[in-house]
């Protein structure tokens, strides 16, 4: 609930955040402020100690970079262009995402439900793009700033198959998440300065509460949270949190983003709901090797 509730919310702080300051460079600061505010909490209880060393500390490295880097980058600039329920709805593929890089890098097969799932929903996601794509002459970034949600839902769930590794050989989720924070700020800092973008911040009421907002809730509390929530019910059943956030993020893009519903939308994210649910019933079993 926690996990929902704020992620609901967070999709349109994101939008308050979009200006003068590069996308790179506001994802760079929430991580930083994040991973520092967690650092903070583990030295008061004196668990600062013992982090991930060797091949563990790449795997939290990687961990960050897709989760709190590549993923938020493409997300803030989707975010340009889409309203805010819009691109959560785009995050909510990330169910069928984890099936498949399950599939791919720990040989889980899969039972047929989830095929079916997989078309069901992205029958659902064509079904509330329709309307955006049927006056695409108005908006020609469109069909780019889906694309940029598509992979950055990709990079996400990789993260979410790299914290499932960590989480099997025991790594603490509050330790790994503040060495993956400041691995992803880091590595965005130095895609941000190779662009040509040098460090900048708006010294707004309305930028710096975004900016704490998703530093402290959305980051430091819901990832806590989330990806508890992965090591304890495995990363295909914890993402049903994306089957639920994006209807949030949809009723607060209606009220303050003016986002149009119609019978083809509705039927959409109905679809969206239906294939993730069956995906996330869909049993899932290793490949027996010898």
């Amino acid at each position: 609930m926690v996990t929902v509730l704020i992620w609901g919310t967070t999709w349109y702080v994101i939008k308050l955040q979009l200006g003068p300051v590069p996308e790179s460079w506001s994802v760079a600061w929430r991580f930083f402020i994040a991973a520092a505010l967690i650092a903070c909490w583990l030295l008061a209880q004196g668990r600062l100690a013992d982090l991930p060393r060797g091949r563990d500390l790449l795997f939290v490295c990687a961990q960050g970079v897709m989760l709190f880097c590549l993923n938020y980058w493409l997300f803030y600039l989707a975010s340009n262009d889409l309203t805010t329920g819009l691109v959560a709805i785009l995050f909510s593929l990330i169910t069928i995402m984890n099936i498949l890089n399950q599939r791919i890098f720990f040989k889980v097969v899969v039972d047929g439900r989830a095929l079916v799932a997989s078309v069901i929903g992205i029958t659902g996601l064509l079904l509330v793009f329709y309307p955006e794509f049927a006056s695409v002459q108005s908006n020609p970034r469109l069909v780019g700033a889906v694309a940029l949600g598509v992979l950055a839902t990709w990079f996400a769930s990789l993260g979410n198959v790299i914290s499932a590794r960590n989480s099997k050989a025991g790594l603490p989720v509050m330790r790994t998440n503040m060495v993956g924070m400041f691995a992803g700020a880091v590595v965005m800092s130095g895609i941000a300065i190779l662009s040509g973008e040098p460090p900048s911040i708006e010294l707004t009421p309305s930028y710096l509460l975004a900016l704490l907002y998703l530093a402290v809730f959305g980051s430091v509390i819901a990832f806590g949270c989330y990806l508890t929530l992965i090591s304890r019910i495995g990363a295909a059943k914890g993402a049903y949190a994306g089957v639920a956030f994006p209807v949030v993020a949809l009723l607060i893009s209606t009220v303050l983003e003016d986002y149009r519903w119609s019978v083809v939308a509705i039927a959409g994210v109905i679809l969206i709901v239906i294939g993730n649910v069956l995906v996330l019933s869909a049993t899932a079993k290793p490949v027996k090797t010898h």
